[in-house]
């Protein structure tokens, strides 16, 4: 009776092969339509925006007079929009998750909505926990072990002096790319979680293969963070702790279903 009634609900919800192209030409126009108003919104006050992306290198180097410069002509102005484009995708990725989410949600059952919504939640929580984390602790520790490499001579005098004179496109790409490759990494308890729910992999695979995760955290973070120790293994204990943290989370969601299997 209860398939029945879900293959009823599914045949409900089904549209002809055009209706659904144009569900889904309106579903982007949506979310394109955001993510333009969003840039523009963004440009507009790109320079504070800026400002925020650089603060961090700004902490570090107050009261020395550094400065950031750009060696193109247009380089600074690209570095801006850039700069939109990339806070303007922060900004409007809700309504371009939603937007998504209602073109796929009507051909699944109630149930498969239910399951699916709260990893449609945790997505945006946890990208920006691990934005959070290497805007506000990676960045400090990984400026200053740079900046540790700058050289100024004593008293002799044929020696040149190394100084850092960031360039400001170069800057800003780093640091997006980081804030970016941190909260894609910190989607993996939500990915794992969800395969865990759909029934692909297991939470004893996970634990069996738990010396191989932590050899690929490790290999990640050498791969996503600059080429320091305290940024590497900065970025590995975090993803060996969610990692664990999916195999709990995990094992209650196969508790439930084995129970509800069982009634």
């Amino acid at each position: 009776m209860t398939g029945d009634t879900q293959q009823d609900e599914l045949e409900d919800s089904k549209m002809p092969l055009i209706d659904h192209l144009i569900e889904l030409r309106n579903r982007l126009m949506w979310a394109i339509g955001a993510i333009l108003i969003a840039f523009l919104l963004c440009y507009a006050v790109s320079d504070r925006i800026y400002n925020f992306l650089v603060q961090p290198l700004a902490d570090i180097l107050a009261g020395q007079g550094r400065r950031m410069i750009y060696t193109g002509l247009t380089e600074a102005f690209f570095t801006y929009v850039k700069v939109a484009f990339w806070a303007g995708c922060f900004i409007s990725f809700p309504i371009v998750a939603s937007q998504i989410w209602m073109f796929v949600a009507p051909g699944l059952y109630k149930h498969e909505r239910k399951a699916f919504l709260p990893f449609l939640v945790a997505t945006p929580v946890m990208f920006l926990t691990g934005a959070g984390i290497v805007y506000y602790f990676i960045f400090p520790m990984a400026w200053r072990f740079f900046l540790g490499f700058e050289f100024h001579p004593g008293g002799d005098g044929n020696a040149l002096p190394i100084e850092f004179e960031a360039r400001v496109g170069e800057y800003l790409h780093l640091v997006m790319s980081l804030i970016f490759a941190f909260g894609i990494a910190f989607q993996l308890p939500v990915l794992l979680t969800l395969l865990i729910r759909v029934g692909i992999i297991s939470t004893d695979a996970l634990a069996s293969k738990r010396r191989y995760a932590i050899v690929g955290a490790f290999i990640a973070a050498a791969v996503l963070t600059p080429p320091d120790v305290i940024s590497q293994v900065s970025l590995a204990l975090p993803l060996i702790a969610l990692y664990e943290i999916a195999i709990i989370v995990g094992r209650r969601i196969e508790k439930a279903r084995a129970a509800s299997e069982a009634e």
